[in-house]
């Protein structure tokens, strides 16, 4: 769960836990998607579509919240402890990146 620097750019080892939730969910919007792309195929009513894009769009969201608390509970809190103040900046530019 800590941090590490390598070649310029920066990674985060997971636990387990945090690793197969995330991937979970992934998978599940990605079935979400393509579930989208087969209703454009097949011709679907438009409203239809829309509601489905809405969900995964949701889901996305959901995702969003899960890993910057975990971000926030590891890598943030970590740097903070160490003095790296840079981190702060960081997270403050991401969520503006996220609230566009």
């Amino acid at each position: 769960m800590e941090e590490r620097q390598e070649c310029c750019h920066k990674t985060k080892e997971r636990s387990v836990k945090e690793y197969k939730d995330l991937v979970n969910r992934l998978s599940r919007i990605e079935g979400q998607v393509r579930g989208i792309k087969k209703m454009v195929e097949n011709d679907a009513y438009c409203p239809d579509i829309l509601i489905q894009v809405s969900a995964v769009n949701a889901a996305l969201n959901s995702f969003n919240r899960v890993l910057l608390a975990n971000h926030i509970r590891t890598c943030v809190t970590n740097d903070i402890r160490e003095g790296k103040s840079e981190t702060v900046d960081e997270l403050v530019a991401t969520l503006q990146k996220l609230m566009k």
